[in-house]
């Protein structure tokens, strides 16, 4: 361990999606054991986020994975649904940060100094590790979710909002783990017509 303060990098993945929860990550890195390739999640393949994941979980000083459900995210609102969940990760390190560099433009209220930064993920190693943590956990998830409700092709959209999630949402209606404040949910909810 060095000298240097402990920084924190944390993001989130899911803000967008119709169903499931929002995860975040929060990790920090050990100076002593560069990681390389780290970059914003979005822009690895999936291959390289996996290969990636599994270095910083193995070479980081301390990471913790958290989240808000679907049914949190309609109670509260997904920005404060976010923020609760990347609270939630800070809590979980085993080491407390002396600082937390949170992508984005708002920041969780932590116990210590918080920064955001807009476009982080892509400029600040540690929250490029929180991003591909958030994003690899979250994935693994809706290909799960996939396995409980085929219908709706979780595997292959991950909950976003395409036109084949869209139709599905028409055909079948929400799932338990669709978020209903979502006005396409919402939609759907008031829709599903009494076909039989």
């Amino acid at each position: 361990m060095t000298d240097s303060p402990l920084i924190a990098g944390v993001d989130e993945a899911g803000r967008g999606p119709l169903a499931g929860p929002v995860v975040a990550a929060a990790v920090i890195l050990d100076p002593t054991r560069p990681i390389i390739g780290l970059a914003d999640s979005k822009t690895l393949s999936a291959a390289r986020r996996e290969q990636l994941a599994v270095e910083i979980r193995g070479k980081a000083l301390a990471w913790a994975l958290s989240r808000a459900e679907a049914a949190e995210i309609d109670q509260i609102n997904i920005l404060q649904a976010t923020l609760l969940a990347m609270q939630r990760a800070v809590a979980g390190l085993s080491i407390a940060p002396a600082i937390v560099l949170v992508d984005g433009n708002r920041c969780p209220a932590l116990a210590c100094p918080c920064q955001a930064i807009v476009k982080g993920d892509a400029t600040e190693p540690a929250i490029s590790a929180a991003s591909i943590l958030a994003k690899t956990a979250r994935d693994a998830e809706l290909c799960q979710l996939h396995n409980r409700y085929p219908n709706y092709g979780f595997a292959r959209h991950k909950g976003y909002p395409t036109a084949a999630h869209r139709e599905a949402l028409r055909r079948y209606g929400p799932c338990p783990e669709h978020r209903r404040s979502f006005a396409p949910v919402a939609a759907a909810l008031h829709s599903v017509v009494i076909e039989e």
